[in-house]
């Protein structure tokens, strides 16, 4: 199985995760993957983090360079890692479906405080 496949099962996964979970419950859980994957000493994902997970996540062949590409991907703000907000808003930008209930849920959130404005 590849890299992409195994991507194409996450991005099914998650939405299914939140509708068992709720929102709090699916924060935690990705908190929780957020501590396995960390860097222990510096408290954020690094590739090196990545690799020595890789065989926990099924992901052992992967290269070095794809590693780092999916560090890269979430990487914010340049440092070379994902701290714990960088590793969240990836994860639901790897999930389209629940990127749209995200939307959603804003959405109907803005419209009710507009109302509670009297706009």
């Amino acid at each position: 199985m590849t890299g992409v496949e195994k991507r194409a099962d996450f991005e099914d996964l998650l939405p299914v995760m939140a509708s068992k979970l709720g929102g709090e419950g699916l924060i935690n859980e990705l908190c929780n993957g957020f501590q396995l994957l960390m860097d222990k000493d510096r408290g954020v994902i690094t590739t090196e983090s990545l690799r020595k997970q890789s065989s926990f996540l099924g992901l052992q062949d992967l290269s070095d360079d794809e590693l780092a590409s999916m560090v890269k991907e979430g990487d914010l703000d340049g440092d070379g890692a994902l701290n714990q907000m960088e590793f969240c808003v990836l994860m639901f930008r790897l999930s389209p479906d629940l990127m749209r209930e995200s939307r959603f849920w804003l959405e109907e959130a803005l419209e009710e405080e507009l109302k509670g404005d009297g706009v």
